[in-house]
């Protein structure tokens, strides 16, 4: 794997994550739901969160407990880029041989049934599976999807 930066890694995590499809008949075979569950969380909730730990602090007039209320605002700032790290970390991740193989049938099934997917590719990373399964799961009926899942 190429050396990318942590913004970089960061930007292709939220692009994992918004290609990901979140199926709950993938929930018991990738952990990427429950990333990408949580970092939507962390998102949302966690900027509140550092903003009160600090403002707790300066109301009741503790300036002794401002360095650690700032040390808890800067971890859970911290907390959804490293959920992004994650996800751009997988996403990167070339297929165990398994998965390989089963990225594979899902295209032709998805090339098969018309759809345009990207070129297949020979060493499969997180990313394409993520654009292969979002195609199927939005083109193929469950009958035809009621085989791998």
């Amino acid at each position: 794997m190429n050396q990318t930066s942590l913004f970089g890694l960061c930007r292709k995590g939220q692009d994992y994550m918004a290609v990901w499809p979140m199926r709950k008949e993938l929930g018991s075979l990738f952990p990427e739901n429950r990333y990408i569950t949580a970092t939507r969380f962390g998102m949302r909730v966690m900027p509140a969160v550092a903003v009160l730990s600090v403002l707790t602090q300066m109301v009741f007039n503790n300036h002794i407990g401002l360095p650690l209320a700032m040390v808890v605002a800067l971890f859970a700032l911290s907390m959804p880029l490293q959920g992004l790290y994650w996800l751009g970390q997988r996403s990167e991740t070339r297929l165990p041989p398994s998965l390989a193989g089963w990225y594979r049938e899902l295209h032709e099934k998805v090339v098969s049934e018309g759809g345009a997917v990207q070129p297949l590719k020979t060493q499969p990373r997180y990313r394409e599976l993520a654009h292969v399964l979002n195609r199927a799961f939005n083109q193929l009926d469950s009958a035809a999807l009621k085989r791998w899942f």
